[in-house]
């Protein structure tokens, strides 16, 4: 449910584009500044004052998860100036649950099994045909190896996201991590935003729209993956999360009419069978 949610950001902001001059950054900033009182009020119905009972450590990798979650926006943003937002998609969403598995495996002993990896394989397969048309600036069709670095910074901070998260789900509920989290990563967002050009100008219908990225995949779907995480492998929720371009890819065929062709009618397939695959074989297989 939160990687669907996730996947509604990119029509969000397509149409927030439309509607006049604004920025990344700022579109950014707005989306988690927005969610924070959501997070604020459901801690504080839900716990009380126990929302800030967090200990010293931990509140630093709940910062530090922030900060890795601004900056992977930031970067992957930087690189789809330089390698488009095909190929800079294809790298960030594709070498994160890669990234996940062997921080996993490394750090925290997580097996990572045979079916693991046959879900990990067709979720990354399907993903790259479902972004099958690379949009390459450069005019001799090469790839900018600048542009493929950020994107893969960008696929780090993401992955380095979801391993801290899986870290502390068992201490924590999810609206506590949450909170902190996209508290510090908003600040950091607003910094750079305010040092570059911050954007405040939106028509009703942008500020509608704004509130609805707040809520929606910002608010209820970070705390559904925070909650999912606390049942999981931190591989395979990153697995489970290629859902997002999948869905963002129907969402542009519904809405805006764009083609998936045979090439992504195929990937749709490969991620369609490995999210059944982790849904429906029992879990002890895969531990």
């Amino acid at each position: 449910m939160a990687s669907v949610s996730w996947g509604t950001v990119g029509v969000a902001n397509r149409l927030l584009y439309s509607f006049g001059a604004t920025n990344a950054l700022s579109l950014s900033f707005l989306r988690l500044a927005f969610s924070l009182p959501f997070f604020l009020l459901a801690g504080w119905l839900i716990l009380g004052r126990r929302l800030f009972a967090i200990q010293r450590r931990d509140l630093g990798v709940m910062v530090l998860m922030g900060c890795l979650m601004a900056l992977s926006q930031a970067w992957y943003v930087a690189s789809i100036e330089t390698i488009g937002i095909s190929v800079s998609t294809l790298i960030s969403i594709c070498a994160a649950p890669v990234i996940v598995a062997l921080l996993s495996a490394l750090i925290s002993h997580e097996r990572v099994t045979a079916l693991t990896l046959v879900a990990l394989a067709a979720a990354i397969g399907g993903t790259a045909l479902l972004i099958s048309t690379p949009s390459l600036p450069a005019a001799d069709g090469s790839v900018s190896h600048f542009g493929a670095l950020l994107a893969f910074l960008s696929a780090c901070g993401y992955a380095g996201f979801i391993f801290c998260g899986r870290l502390l789900t068992g201490s924590y509920h999810p609206v506590q991590i949450t909170t902190v989290a996209f508290g510090a990563g908003a600040l950091l967002l607003l910094v750079c935003a305010a040092a570059t050009r911050l954007v405040l100008t939106y028509s009703p219908t942008g500020w509608l729209i704004l509130l609805f990225l707040g809520i929606v995949p910002t608010a209820l779907g970070y705390a559904l993956f925070q909650a999912g995480m606390r049942s999981i492998p931190a591989t395979l929720a990153s697995i489970i999360t290629m859902c997002e371009p999948l869905t963002a890819a129907l969402l542009a065929w519904l809405f805006f009419h764009e083609e998936l062709g045979l090439s992504g009618l195929l990937g749709a397939g490969l991620l369609l069978g490995a999210m059944t695959m982790i849904v429906l074989v029992p879990k002890k297989y895969f531990e």
